[in-house]
């Protein structure tokens, strides 16, 4: 099923008048390539008319289905000839091979392999735990400690009670007896009442005693059996993260020099040396491994998605996306190692000949005008930034100070404080939501509506950053208003005041599927590549740091 000549895709249209790829893609950020284009638009074709499998993609009711991302890879087999290879990420109708598609690295759900095996020793372990755990004994010992420790509180608070009145007793007595008595008579009064002080302190100490006794023995089987239980909650660790390990050995990935890495060996060297959940399975280090593997070479890459979009993460049907981050890079890192790639256009600094625009400037503050393609602070390989521009152009003053960032492909005005004093007053603005700002994005669609607001909570994305996530239970609020200024050539474009400043935000609210549901234009993350991103902070209305005038400033975008 799975032989090279199965899973090399022939091109169903003619590809003479393309040329093909001078290098091959870099996964993390690209254009798709045209023959690339054609391959996935063949392989949607497909999917859209097979019988080969199952699988509700979600295509027709997204709150049924399931999307995937699929990947291309356009390469030239051994006699010559140009084609494609195709794969899926993960599982699809619970199988990880399906006839033309390139198979898993390593195939864990093989018959005579030791992930069946080992996971039956690990699911029988957890059945054990939760039987163990679920015993009725457990609960009971806890009710019964609890019951008696109670009763126990409540009859020594009921005897220091006694003895409180017997001391205030006593004490009235010894008062009227040092009036009234003298000599022998007084002093065995006073010996009376001492015995009684003491005996009354005695039968608290033997109530704690007693109360002791009887709960030590509740208390020991209840420890007893809660050990085991952490001993049995353990073997079933110790057996998960045994699998993993094993898995992640077999996960041998090879490069085009031909030299072999595992997953454990891969991600030593990063700052998640265990791999993370499903590391290896996505359509990227599938294709190249198949590739070295039986001698095909590869020309260029895509990944696209296809269905419904997970409920936290933006995925546009049918949209192409780059490889994912935190699991692939690693991966990729070694994989495309021998290869002729493109670089990196992340660590190319876009805005090297853009003049930075100063907007308004007095001894406070300076507002500039950002061009889109500059970092607003220094990042690990670019240095050049709106920060270290105005470091040279003001040497002598204490800042600037960074109250606030724009993303590097956003324009749009950016304030700077210029002296310790302004720096405390702008950061207070900024944290007390003093500040008003407007953006302009141009969005991919046409709304029907003429403005809204949008509350989606966002955190960050731990498996792909720097992308963020729609998340309910652990994202932070975010809230923003929009409103429509136009609609022209199937394209919106929008006014947006946040009213949070998250990470992204206007970016996910405008894309994200309960939002907008229309990415931003050129955006890389949560849409489609373009000149650039069509987002501009174009008004910034604020307090000025001395003079307490409220001002404002206004840059109109340049789309």
């Amino acid at each position: 099923m799975h032989s090279p000549q199965h899973c090399f895709n022939r091109f169903d249209a003619a590809i003479e008048g393309h040329e093909l790829p001078e290098q091959f893609t870099f996964p993390f950020y690209y254009t798709p390539h045209p023959l690339c284009v054609l391959a996935a638009n063949q392989l949607q074709q497909y999917l859209q008319t097979q019988t080969d499998f199952t699988h509700d993609f979600g295509i027709e009711d997204e709150n049924q289905g399931r999307g995937k991302m699929f990947g291309v890879l356009l390469v030239q087999n051994p006699q010559g000839q140009i084609g494609f290879l195709s794969a899926f990420s993960g599982k699809i109708a619970d199988q990880n091979l399906l006839p033309g598609f390139v198979p898993p690295v390593f195939d864990m759900l093989t018959e005579d392999g030791f992930f069946r095996e080992d996971t039956d020793a690990i699911t029988k372990a957890l059945a054990t735990y939760k039987t163990f755990a679920n015993a009725p004994e457990i609960a009971e010992l806890k009710q019964q400690i609890a019951k008696e420790r109670a009763e126990y509180q409540q009859e020594e608070q009921a005897h220091r009670d006694t003895m409180i009145q017997g001391r205030a007793a006593r004490k009235l007595q010894r008062n009227e007896a040092q009036q009234t008595l003298s000599g022998e008579a007084l002093q065995s009064l006073l010996d009376d009442l001492g015995k009684q002080s003491v005996a009354e302190k005695n039968t608290l100490k033997y109530l704690k005693l007693k109360w002791e006794e009887k709960l030590a023995v509740k208390e020991q089987r209840l420890a007893d059996l809660e050990n085991h239980l952490a001993e049995l909650r353990e073997h079933h660790k110790s057996l998960s993260n045994a699998l993993q390990h094993k898995l992640h050995k077999q996960y041998r990935f090879l490069n085009q020099r031909g030299e072999t890495r595992d997953l454990v060996d891969i991600f030593a060297a990063t700052t998640t040396p265990i791999p993370p959940a499903g590391a290896g399975e996505c359509a990227a280090p599938k294709l190249l491994h198949y590739a070295y593997k039986h001698g095909f070479t590869p020309l260029a890459l895509a990944e696209f998605w296809w269905g419904a979009s997970p409920k936290s993460e933006i995925r546009k049907h049918g949209s192409f996306y780059p490889s994912c981050n935190n699991k692939c890079q690693p991966i990729l890192g070694h994989m495309l190692q021998g290869l002729n790639v493109e670089s990196n256009p992340l660590e190319q600094n876009w805005a090297q000949d853009k003049e930075l625009e100063i907007v308004f400037q007095d001894e406070a503050m300076v507002v500039i005008n950002k061009p889109s393609g500059l970092l607003s602070v220094p990042g690990k390989t670019i240095k050049d930034s709106a920060y270290t521009r105005l470091q040279a152009l003001f040497p002598d003053v204490e800042g600037p100070y960074v109250i606030h960032r724009l993303d590097m492909a956003t324009s749009g005005l950016l304030v700077f404080a210029l002296t310790k004093r302004a720096n405390k007053s702008l950061q207070k603005q900024f944290i007390t939501r003093g500040v008003q700002k407007r953006y302009v994005a141009l969005l991919e669609g046409e709304l029907t509506q003429n403005e809204g607001d949008i509350s989606l909570p966002m955190r960050g994305d731990p498996d792909d950053r720097p992308r963020q996530l729609v998340c309910y239970e652990h994202g932070k609020p975010a809230e923003t208003h929009w409103e429509l200024i136009e609609v022209r050539d199937g394209r919106s474009k929008v006014f947006m005041y946040p009213k949070t400043g998250r990470t992204h935000q206007l970016r996910v609210h405008s894309a994200h599927h309960l939002g907008l549901n229309m990415a931003m234009v050129g955006d890389t993350l949560y849409g489609e590549k373009a000149d650039r991103l069509h987002l501009h902070a174009e008004r910034l209305e604020l307090e000025h740091p001395y003079t307490k005038e409220r001002l404002v400033f206004q840059v109109d975008s340049e789309f």
